[in-house]
């Protein structure tokens, strides 16, 4: 008697979407891994309410995300510091040149305070 040949199980890279050395994405998703790690590793949350917080994210996504991270520490522990860096950077930039459009809706809304 024959069995069946069990389902292919995917390698944990075939869950993301490797644009640039900057920018992996989840599969399927716009959704960057730091986003992810960013409330699995900062903010504590546990996967399941990450894929809640994310809806166009699997609970299985969420998982592997983890797993890539606990498996390349070193690597992927760098690239959040690069976008967290860059993250900073950028906000500190926006606060001090902020777009005409933003400084009008301030200037509306402090006048209209008023």
């Amino acid at each position: 008697m024959s069995h069946p040949e069990p389902p292919a199980v995917p390698s944990l890279t075939d869950y993301f979407a490797f644009l640039a050395e900057n920018d992996i994405r989840i599969k399927g998703t716009r959704i960057g891994i730091e986003h992810i790690l960013y409330e699995y590793i900062h903010n504590a949350k546990t996967a399941e309410a990450i894929a809640n917080q994310f809806p166009t994210v699997s609970l299985e996504q969420v998982y592997a995300t983890i797993l890539y991270y606990l498996q390349n520490k070193t690597a992927i522990g760098q690239y959040l510091s690069d976008w967290l860096d860059y993250t900073l950077t950028a906000e500190a930039e926006q606060d001090n040149h902020p777009d005409p459009g933003i400084q009008r809706l301030k200037a509306l809304k402090t006048s209209s305070a008023a």
